[in-house]
């Protein structure tokens, strides 16, 4: 894999996205809640399995490199489209962190874009 620009804000833009989500389950749902907000760990957990494929030197994946460029922005798209219907929107904390997150998954699908397979 070639380390452009495009993929080293692929990359980046990943990681910040997957923190915030993490973040989000383990610091926003303090105790007494039982344990961290699943969806939000295994959203955050989805982002860094994606990013691993689509970047390492992995054979299976890389052989499958427009299919997991798919999975990732749709993987993005679906997060941002969910958040709309579902998410929380006002200026709390959570919504901060929401809308941090979106504006990093908006740069990652321009990234994306930008290093879409066969152009």
């Amino acid at each position: 894999m070639n380390l452009t620009w495009k993929r080293i804000g692929i990359i980046l833009a990943t990681i910040v996205t997957a923190s915030l989500h993490i973040y989000s389950a383990f610091a926003l749902y303090p105790p007494p809640q039982v344990s961290p907000d699943p969806l939000f760990t295994l959203n955050g957990l989805g982002y860094l399995g994606l990013l691993g494929a689509y970047t390492l030197p992995i054979a299976f994946f890389q052989k499958r490199h427009k299919l997991v460029w798919w999975v990732l922005g749709g993987y993005a798209i679906l997060t941002i489209v969910l958040w709309a219907v579902i998410g929380t929107h006002d200026l709390s904390l959570a919504g901060k962190v929401g809308y941090a997150a979106k504006t990093a998954e908006l740069f990652l699908l321009g990234f994306l874009w930008a290093d879409r397979p066969g152009k």
